[in-house]
């Protein structure tokens, strides 16, 4: 009998990337008799997966077409989330637009790591004198935007502010290994150990794993504990956790901007993630979050 394909195509960064691990299982589910055929930019998240047949790289499959499409009995979905309605008006999470597009049934399906015993033996790689808190300052991709040769050092969508970072170090640096992850270029903070560079996949959820804190900005590591059920302390400013979040995370969203004419260039989003620093609607830190309250409110759950 001809083999039946079920093809999903997903682009994007490594936290949408790990959304997507929260579907595989409900893909299989509902086309049981197709192999489930991924191309994806991170496959090294999908390679323990036992629902997924075959994972190939983007950009490096070979003789894919005549292998998986030609003539052959397939089903493929390459749709882009980011184009659906429900996101692009904000009422519906990442993952339930994946639903939509995939025909599957949304109930609040959480993302899953699966990890090997070797893999595992890696967790033990972060061992520190103190609780490990684990602290990322940066969102977005880490690649410099277009036109420009590096990255910049603040992104006010997807960035913390430098002033609420650098109270967070002075806070809690004395009781615990403060581990700060942030892009190339990013602004550098005292008493902790820095990780700017790129780092493997398997040492990043390590990584989360050690960890006893987490306080992140909205990005891939934000997923990456999800994935792990281990609650985290998320920031967001320029992206919402109604699209991206999960409500095992404490989630601290910034004040409601007063907005002047400031999105000329606002189309389908309103604010840009290329950095269009004109766009950003805060004149102060104080403006995006207040500080003192909350240290205040860290207190209480640390």
């Amino acid at each position: 009998m001809e083999e039946k394909y079920l093809i999903w195509h997903i682009e994007g960064g490594l936290g949408k990337h790990v959304a997507a691990t929260a579907l595989t299982n409900d893909i299989k589910k509902s086309y049981p008799k197709r192999k489930f055929i991924l191309v994806c930019g991170f496959p090294e998240l999908f390679l323990n997966d036992s629902n997924i047949d075959r994972v190939y790289l983007a950009g490096s499959c070979p003789y894919f077409y005549e292998t998986y499409i030609e003539n052959k009995d397939v089903i493929i979905f390459k749709q882009e989330p980011y184009n659906q309605t429900g996101h692009i008006v904000g009422k519906k999470h990442l993952i339930e637009n994946w639903c939509d597009l995939l025909n599957i049934k949304y109930n609040n399906q959480k993302p899953y790591f699966h990890t090997n015993y070797a893999q595992q033996q890696l967790f033990t790689k972060w061992i520190r004198p103190k609780p490990i808190l684990l602290l990322q300052t940066t969102g977005g991709s880490v690649q410099p935007p277009n036109n420009q040769l590096s990255p910049i050092s603040y992104e006010w969508t997807r960035d913390l502010p430098i002033e609420l970072s650098q109270s967070l170090v002075k806070k809690y640096h004395s009781k615990y290994h403060i581990i700060h992850i942030t892009k190339p270029g990013g602004y550098i903070l005292e008493n902790v150990e820095r990780i700017d560079q790129q780092i493997p996949l398997i040492n990043l959820f390590s990584l989360v794993a050690t960890s006893q804190y987490r306080i992140f900005i909205d990005s891939s590591l934000q997923h990456i504990a999800a994935s792990m059920n281990l609650p985290s302390i998320v920031f967001w400013i320029g992206t919402t956790p109604k699209l991206f979040g999960y409500e095992i995370h404490k989630n601290i969203k910034a004040k409601l901007p007063k907005k002047s004419n400031q999105l000329l260039n606002s189309y389908i989003y309103d604010y840009q993630f290329e950095n269009n620093t004109y766009e950003c609607p805060y004149l102060n830190t104080n403006e995006i979050f207040n500080i003192k309250e909350i240290l205040k409110e860290l207190d209480t759950l640390f």
